[in-house]
């Protein structure tokens, strides 16, 4: 019923900077809602996650350097200090119908497997 809508993907500089944003209609319904990644041949990623009470989670590899946050109508991911590493697809994500299990945020992997995804932006960040 929530259909994320990711923007803000692009190519940029290594140590550059982007902002992802996300909107959804029915956003304001979610508790859970995040961004994970997936380059290549790899495994999707979990990026980042915000709870209802404003208690946020991110991947060690991002700390210090992507912010998560959100207003009433728009989910958004700060990136700063970027690294050819974290060339990826951006997905947005919401929690499902009924929220996730045990209602929890913090686990990642939660909002990848059980969450309603966008369709996603595209993030390359060049050396």
């Amino acid at each position: 019923q929530v259909q994320p809508v990711e923007s803000g993907g692009g190519s940029v500089q290594a140590g550059g900077s982007l902002k992802l944003s996300c909107v959804a209609s029915g956003f304001i319904y979610s508790y859970c809602m995040g961004w994970f990644r997936q380059a290549p041949g790899k495994e999707r990623e979990g990026v980042a996650s915000i709870a209802g009470d404003g208690s946020t989670t991110y991947v060690e590899s991002v700390k210090g350097r992507f912010t998560i946050s959100k207003d009433k109508n728009t989910l958004y991911l700060q990136m700063s200090s970027l690294k050819p590493e974290d060339t990826a697809m951006y997905y947005c994500a919401l929690d499902p119908p009924g929220g996730l299990p045990g209602n929890v945020c913090y686990k990642l992997s939660y909002l990848i497997e059980f969450g309603v995804w966008g369709q996603g932006t595209q993030v390359t960040v060049s050396s």
